[in-house]
Formats: C-alpha cells, structure tokens, sequence
C-alpha cells in the first residue's frame, strides 16, 4: 500500500475517532489537516515518499478559504437562519395549530395531520431539523398527550414532521448542496418540492390509516367542532403571512426573479416585519434572535473553512481517487453501487451531522457518481440531473438516519422536550413506521428519477 493511500486511511479515521473526544468539530477538521499536511512533508523530508504535501499546501488552503468567504451563495445561508429564528419567535406556528386541529377535528388522527402540514410549513421556513423538531415538541405534544394519543405515533409524528425541514426547500442544507457540487441551487429546490411533498403525503395516509385501525390511538377531540366562516377567516389570519412570505422567496426564486441570496435577504426582512406586526418584536426578542442566529451561522461557517481545508488535504492525498477506484473494484452495476453508497451515508448519518456528510463526504462521491452510466433524465433542461438526482436521495437518506434509532439527531432534539411520561421505548415504537415510509419515499425516487427532475426541467423550460 502505498504512503498517499495510507495517510488517506489514517486521516479519515482520525477524523472519526476525534469526534468522540469531545472537541468541536471545526477544530477537528482543522487540526487534522494540518497535522496530516506536517505528516506528508516529514514523510517527504525523511522517508524520500512523494506525498505532495507541504507548506504550500497550507498555503493554498488559505487561498481556498478566502474563497468560501467571497461566495455570495453561501450568504444565503445566515439570512435563511435569520428567517427561520424570526418567524419561530414570531409565534407562527402556535396560531395555526389550533385552528389545523378544528379544520380537522372530525376526522381521526386530525391533530396529527395538523402537525404534519405544520411541520411541512415549518420546513419551508426554518430550513432547520433541530428547530422544527424542537418547536413541534414544545407545541404540539403535550397537547397530543392531553387529548389522549398513544404515546409512540404522538412522538413518532412529531420527529417524522420536523425532520422535512432537511429536505423542503429553502433548506440550508441544498444551499451548501448547491455550493459544494457546483449545481444550480434552484435545481435543487424545484427538484426537492415532490419528493417533499410525497413524503408529507405518506404521513398523512398513515395517520389516517392508523386512525382506522386504532381508533383509540388518535380519538376525535371532545365537544362539537365544525368548519364555519369564523374558523376560515382565523385559519387565514393565521396562516396566509407565513404562507406569502415563504411563497415569496421560494416563488422568486423559481421565477428567475431573484437569486438564492436576494430571496433569502427578502425572506429575513419579511420575517421581521411580520414579527414586528405581531407584536412579537421588541429589542429583547431582537437582540435574542440575532444571537442565535449568529451563532448557528458562525457553527455552520466555521464548520465550512475548517471542512474546505480537510478536503483540499485530502484530495492533495489523492483521497478521492482511493475513493472512485475503491467503489470501481467493487464489480458492481451502477445502480447496486448507488445503492452502496447510500448506505454508506446513512451509516455515516449516526455519527455525523449532515454539515460534516455534505462538506466532506458528499465531494468524494460525487465525482464517482458523475462517471457512472445513470440513466437520469434532463428533459434537456436541467444541468447534470444525475448530481442533482443523487444529491436528493442522499437528503432523503439522511433525514432516515436521523430518526434512526438509537443514535438519530431527531430522537435526542425530541427526547430533550419530551414529558417524563415519554420514554425511550416510545420514542423508538413511534418512528418506526416513519423511517420505513422514509424509506418507501427512498426507493420511489430511487426508481422514478423524473420526480426529481421533471418539476425543474418544466419550470425552467426556455
């Protein structure tokens, strides 16, 4: 085995073992890369290896960070975070709610469909699974528990619903996507509409389903309650603000009208606004907001210049070249090896944050990806539709990992929030039946590739 390949082996496995010791996850991106760049020039100093590493090297990752800090998609990221923490101040969810709950009342598992539609209207405008996840436990399940659900599909909805926030657009996670595969990022958000939308619709149906079955396990709420014009007019009130203002950025965007980042520094502005026409908006709020919102964009920023160094490292290494030729010497067809390397995310799902997945990981596939026979269609219309295909299954694959017991991101936001009257065991029984709808969504996509790429290519049909 050559020195490059096994530096290559050591540097990942280093990374790995690192994040159990606690460090934050920046510095340990950082400091492998520079600890392996020394490594490869006292192997080229003293050993007489070619390893290509120097202090040129580190020279050129000061290059590729400058780089980072001057791409204006990458501003779409803060301002996405900024609209998310507003609109989660501003009360947005808390109206709706109620209202979701009697525009369903009749119908069994109606509160857990209302949760559902929330959570879809959260994705879109938080873009955030710990904070989707987070809100909707705090909101919506102690008062599932207090109209008498079962414990698991009360749980069990609210992680399924708040974990789209992966995958319905304006997610933060296609905007680095976008960034780091070199894609459209409006690609990536027309083509995540139908799988999100199809992944919220299999909730409904099994909700529904359930209610049937199990009537005891989503009762109807006690009293009367009725759609009437009142109810309308407050579920309206409740829910067109939100609504124009998602449909804005998202609809500027689709329309060529605005890039990513304009349609993000609208959304923040308008998100504001709202706020402050709630009355949700004093200078308390606003100083709070824009704590948190810098410092879940310094984490994601820092995450990202540490990662580009770790990466440049590695492939100076010629990391992705071990990569491509270890997924070629598997004599696999190329769907089999898709599938392989779908696995391999969703493995690295539990251990990993999905920031670390598509800094780091997400390059060293797609190049193997790109020079594989996939037959995915264009419609001569979308630029590298097999990038943007499997950028999307791996979304969806991570959201899976992230309800994964026992070690899925979602089950520690969930369980953090939960009542004492929730255990563990619950939290496992309810998000079966969701990872295994996830998992149906997977294949669908997987198997029919046009419900990824076909909304993009009629959307920006010349």
């Amino acid at each position: 085995m050559a020195i490059n390949e096994i530096l290559v082996i050591a540097m990942l496995a280093s990374f790995v073992l690192l994040l159990f010791s606690g460090f934050p996850v920046a510095w340990v991106l950082g400091g492998v890369a520079v600890l392996f760049t020394g490594l490869g020039w006292l192997a080229d100093s003293y050993l007489d290896a070619l390893t290509g590493l120097d202090y040129g090297t580190l020279g050129l990752a000061v290059g590729r960070v400058f780089a980072v800090m001057d791409n204006w998609v990458l501003v779409a990221v803060p301002l996405f975070i900024l609209m998310g923490q507003t609109l989660e101040r501003a009360g947005v969810a808390e109206g709706m709610m109620d209202s979701l709950q009697q525009l369903f009342g009749r119908v069994r598992g109606g509160l857990a469909i209302a949760v559902t539609l929330i959570g879809v209207i959260l994705a879109a405008a938080t873009g955030i699974v710990g904070a989707s996840v987070t809100l909707l436990g705090v909101l919506a399940l102690p008062l599932m528990l207090r109209q008498g659900y079962n414990p698991s599909l009360a749980v069990g909805t609210v992680a399924g619903a708040g974990c789209l926030g992966i995958l319905i657009p304006p997610s933060i996670m296609l905007v680095i996507m976008g960034d780091q595969l070199s894609l459209p990022v409006g690609d990536l958000f027309m083509g995540a509409v139908l799988p999100g939308l199809l992944l919220a619709g299999l909730y409904v149906l099994y909700i529904l389903y359930r209610g049937w079955r199990e009537p005891d396990a989503a009762p109807l709420p006690a009293g009367e309650s009725g759609i009437d014009l009142t109810l309308l007019v407050r579920l309206l009130r409740d829910l067109l603000p939100a609504a124009l203002l998602i449909l804005g950025v998202l609809g500027s965007i689709f329309a060529g009208i605005a890039t990513v980042t304009e349609a993000a520094g609208v959304g923040a502005a308008g998100a504001l606004l709202l706020a402050l026409l709630k009355g949700r908006l004093d200078r308390a709020t606003l100083r709070d907001i824009l704590d948190q919102s810098l410092l879940t964009s310094s984490y994601i920023m820092a995450i990202l210049v540490a990662a580009t160094v770790f990466s440049l490292v590695l492939r100076e290494l010629g990391g992705d070249e071990l990569i491509a030729s270890s997924f070629a010497g598997l004599d696999l067809s190329p769907y089999w090896l898709l599938a392989v390397m779908l696995l391999v995310v969703f493995l690295l799902g539990f251990v990993l944050d999905w920031i670390e997945i598509t800094l780091i990981v997400l390059p060293l596939l797609a190049p193997v990806v790109a020079g594989l026979d996939l037959a995915v269609p264009g419609y001569g219309v979308v630029e590298n539709p097999a990038l943007v295909w499997f950028a999307l299954l791996v979304a969806i694959a991570l959201q899976t990992s992230f309800l994964t017991p026992p070690v899925g991101f979602a089950l520690f936001y969930l369980k953090g929030v939960c009542p004492p009257s929730v255990h563990a065991a619950d939290l496992y029984r309810g998000v079966l039946p969701f990872i295994l709808l996830q998992l149906l969504a997977l294949l669908l996509v997987a198997v029919f590739p046009s419900l990824v790429t076909w909304l993009p290519a009629v959307t920006y049909a010349p």
